[in-house]
């Protein structure tokens, strides 16, 4: 069995064939699939599509992107969605340098609200860094040791190093089958017990699938991938890291 991390399978890229997608995704051996949110509106259909597919599984949270013109009661409303049963994480959180369609100060603040909500509920949080390394490791530093994991990794060994002392995994993504030098190397360098797959659908689709609308059950290649890299038994890559998300996000053995 595997574990496809992070999906976002209640995105409209979906919404003509979803019933097709979750079942190809449990024909592939996937168990269950972690859907987060990156906004009010895209928490809430992740929590509805947990009610609506007994594999799936939600988190809710307000992504760097939409950090800005946010309600007054954002903060109430994700804490309120992370009091249903099946949501087993905060997120997607963090910050994003790369495109920064929110104004730094903007995602910085709002990251930190959510990881404080993170620590008063004790959830781990799902967390997205691109392009920002350096506060993202000062925030997490100054907030203390946590629970969570840095999704769709593509920083180097020092970052990956720094952030599992800090109590998060690290979650690749089909970039492990692109030919990416930095993160190749973390693969190689990161010991499989502090290692997590995902697809990140809908983006990000694997090799073979390159140019495809990405969806769980492509998240295979990620693990063999990463057996292959690694020199191990692809049955140990899917046993740890399925282990992995599993105590993670406290999931049914």
């Amino acid at each position: 069995m595997l574990i496809d991390t992070h999906a976002h399978i209640q995105f409209g890229a979906y919404d003509e064939n979803r019933d097709a997608v979750i079942e190809r995704a449990l024909e592939a051996g996937i168990g269950y699939i972690i859907c987060p949110g990156i906004d009010l509106e895209s928490s809430e259909q992740a929590v509805q599509l947990a009610e609506e597919y007994e594999c799936v599984y939600a988190a809710a949270g307000i992504h760097p992107h939409e950090s800005t013109e946010l309600p007054d009661d954002w903060l109430y409303r994700i804490e309120d969605l992370c009091d249903h049963p099946l949501v087993v994480a905060l997120g997607e959180i963090g910050l994003d340098y790369f495109k920064e369609y929110s104004p730094g100060e903007a995602q910085r603040n709002t990251f930190r609200s959510q990881l404080e909500l993170a620590g008063d509920l004790a959830l781990p949080i799902i967390v997205h860094n691109r392009d920002s390394d350096e506060d993202m490791r000062r925030i997490i530093t100054e907030a203390g040791p946590g629970n969570g994991v840095m999704h769709c990794f593509t920083s180097d060994i020092r970052m990956a190093r720094d952030m599992v002392d800090l109590g998060y995994l690290i979650s690749f993504t089909g970039i492990a089958t692109f030919g990416n030098t930095v993160v190749d190397n973390t693969i190689l360098e990161l010991p499989i017990d502090h290692m997590m797959v995902e697809t990140d659908s809908p983006f990000l689709a694997p090799a073979p699938y390159r140019g495809k609308t990405n969806e769980p059950a492509y998240v295979t290649a990620v693990a063999d991938k990463i057996a292959e890299l690694k020199e191990l038994d692809p049955a140990t890559v899917r046993e740890r890291t399925t282990e992995n998300a599993q105590q993670l996000f406290n999931l049914p053995l």
